[in-house]
């Protein structure tokens, strides 16, 4: 598949008659473009070394993530068996083109060092990740602090028009103005939000959340007769999910199931959970998506325990776990959830996207400070669950952090969202779910991140890439 992508997509960019520019290899997968770039020009006369330089000069590279499954490696012996013709025609041993892709501690072809190798350009997807990955791939740069070494971050962000509700597109226009999308960057611009309603901002709200529970009763429902579950078991297992009668603070979690994502944090103490969610005065309704991937044991047993959990009578309603996750499913839970839940293992999580689609739909984030929400989060527009010491065992951080996670649901997140009084919502939920949107969408929108490519990669990227070819 990485030949394919990598060497074919190359050669059907050249049939096609393209001549890129500029050449972004997002993650190690397409990395082989770099050998396969070199071969062409050793071919027209450049020697091994200056194909190299010519190569990287114009080649950007971006690592998505510090869990190792996602840094490919090869054996040795696949790597000669695949591009013996490779090596020959770069006019080099196999033994050198195996370095190319060489780490200090593996004697695995690593694809992520071909990608550092064969570029100039390298970035994580958020400050935190730019950090760790600079410490990751030291050994690139064995004589420079990994602080200093050139690898940078841009974070990430999410295609506002794709992402956000029509609904919201509609108020934006009214009070915001109609070259609101225009605007996207402008921070100030953004606190127009202010403008909408009160009234107005929480009924939007209530529209997207009561889309999201038919939804989510319709999918539930599906499952459950598939199981062959009977209606007044459903009935008990929908009683919160009422579209018609959407006041139940709704909190989401929907992602990959990997396990440095914790979604089981949740469950660490499960007699406080009780506490929470069964208070009659303030119910709260978890919900949870997502899948495993195939290979992922640990992550499926996740899953399980899970459903295990929604299934004890203690939390049948109160948690409820939607199968089939797709896109369709996804745009309604970043657009209807009242509170979006981010448990990651810190620096694990990249940067993370699925918060920055709550938060422009006026969701609310609740996140350990890892990823995007470690540079997002201002103190006023969401809530921070702040790492535990990496000192500590795998153990104890995740009981210290749950600690933190049921301190602000019970102390915060729930009081503010049931502080309604006369008027039928509460003031202060909107006042933030307002501080969120105005924050975060200037900030976190692709507009942004491409931009912020163009500026410190691309037309770098180019003119160097330029400078090389004219000599």
């Amino acid at each position: 598949q990485e030949i394919i992508l990598g060497v074919g997509g190359v050669r059907l960019l050249n049939e096609l008659g393209l001549k890129p520019t500029i050449w972004h290899i997002n993650e190690g997968h397409a990395a082989f473009l770099v050998i396969e770039r070199m071969r062409a020009l050793t071919k027209h006369g450049l020697s091994f070394e200056a194909a190299m330089e010519a190569v990287a000069a114009n080649t950007v590279f971006t690592t998505h993530t510090p869990v190792p499954a996602g840094h490919d490696h090869f054996s040795a012996g696949m790597i000669a068996t695949y591009f013996e013709t490779h090596a020959s025609e770069l006019g080099i041993t196999p033994d050198t083109l195996l370095r190319l892709g060489r780490t200090d501690d593996n004697g695995d072809f690593n694809m992520t060092a071909l990608a550092i190798r064969g570029s100039r350009f390298q970035n994580g997807v958020s400050k935190i990740h730019g950090d760790v990955s600079a410490q990751i791939c030291a050994q690139m740069w064995p004589g420079i602090e990994p602080e200093e070494n050139p690898l940078t971050y841009i974070t990430n962000g999410v295609h506002v028009p794709t992402f956000l509700a029509q609904e919201w597109h509609e108020v934006f226009e009214r009070y915001l103005g109609f070259g609101w999308a225009h605007r996207l960057c402008d921070a100030d611009f953004w606190h127009g939000i202010q403008r909408i309603p009160d009234q107005l901002f929480w009924s939007v709200r209530q529209s997207l959340k009561s889309q999201m529970l038919h939804l989510i009763r319709y999918r539930l429902t599906q499952q459950h007769f598939r199981n062959n579950g009977s209606e007044a078991h459903l009935d008990r297992l929908l009683k919160l999910a009422d579209p018609l009668n959407p006041n139940v603070l709704t909190i989401g979690f929907a992602r990959r199931f990997a396990t440095y994502k914790r979604a089981s944090l949740l469950f660490d103490n499960l007699d406080w959970l009780r506490e929470i969610v069964s208070d009659p005065k303030r119910p709260v309704l978890f919900v949870f998506s997502g899948k495993a991937h195939p290979a992922d044991n640990p992550g499926q047993d996740l899953i399980r325990q899970l459903h295990r959990v929604a299934r004890s009578p203690e939390f049948e309603g109160s948690i409820l776990m939607v199968e089939d996750y797709d896109m369709r499913l996804a745009r309604r839970l970043v657009s209807g959830c009242d509170v979006w839940l981010n448990n990651p293992v810190y620096p694990m999580e990249a940067s993370g996207t699925s918060g920055m689609k709550a938060a422009i739909n006026g969701g609310i984030n609740l996140s350990v400070l890892d990823g995007w929400w470690g540079e997002a989060y201002n103190g006023s527009n969401g809530w921070a669950i702040k790492p535990a010491s990496v000192q500590l065992d795998e153990g104890r951080r995740a009981h210290e952090e749950s600690v933190t996670l049921y301190e602000l649901l019970q102390d915060q997140v729930a009081p503010l969202y049931y502080d309604r009084g006369d008027i039928g919502y509460s003031p202060g939920w909107v006042k933030l779910a307002k501080q969120s949107i105005s924050t975060l969408l200037p900030r976190f929108n692709s507009t942004r991140m491409v931009t912020e490519y163009v500026r410190k990669t691309y037309l770098p990227a180019s003119q160097q890439g330029r400078r090389l070819s004219e000599n």
